[in-house]
């Protein structure tokens, strides 16, 4: 690559907008943490999940997890940031697993594909867990701790569960 086609693309990708899904910002690095949640398993896939899309909307990469942000094959620079911002946010996710489930995840190539295999792993919700969930709300006591304290305990695991068990809806013409 001669000089004069390394800085034409050195300009195009200096260019990209920030409202661009190819944006990065400078702080934006495969060794940032953009959410303090770390995804055990089922137990807390959905808290998970919601955290990483709002944080990833936050940033406008949301499009790297639905398949909406694809590759342009058809410019090489694009192409090529494509392929960074994919990674970043590959290594966002991978940051954000326990370490359990992190061997499973390194091996992806696209933050799409290992944001579904999650999906289709751990957005599952067994009788055993929801149970196991359900006796959790109904154990705990106040414990010395104040009232709101407690209220805001209790209303979190109610709001973990009623995530986690979602009721059908119904969109007939009585409803």
């Amino acid at each position: 690559m001669s000089d004069s086609d390394a800085s034409s693309s050195e300009t195009l990708i200096s260019k990209i907008e920030a409202s661009n899904p190819l944006y990065l910002h400078p702080i934006d690095s495969c060794t940032l943490s953009i959410i303090n949640v770390k995804l055990k398993g089922t137990e807390n896939y959905r808290v998970w999940a919601n955290a990483m899309k709002l944080a990833l909307q936050v940033k406008n990469k949301v499009g790297f997890i639905n398949g909406k942000c694809l590759k342009l094959v058809d410019d090489e620079v694009l192409a090529g940031q494509w392929d960074r911002c994919n990674s970043v946010v590959l290594t966002w996710i991978l940051n954000s697993v326990s370490d359990e489930l992190y061997v499973g995840q390194i091996y992806f190539e696209l933050a799409f594909d290992a944001w579904e295999e999650l999906r289709d792993t751990y957005d599952n919700v067994y009788g055993s867990v929801v149970f196991g969930f359900y006796q959790n709300i109904n154990l705990p006591s106040q414990n010395g701790i104040t009232v709101s304290e407690y209220y805001h305990k209790l209303s979190s695991m109610w709001k973990q569960f009623d995530a986690m068990v979602q009721l059908p809806s119904c969109s007939c013409q009585a409803s």
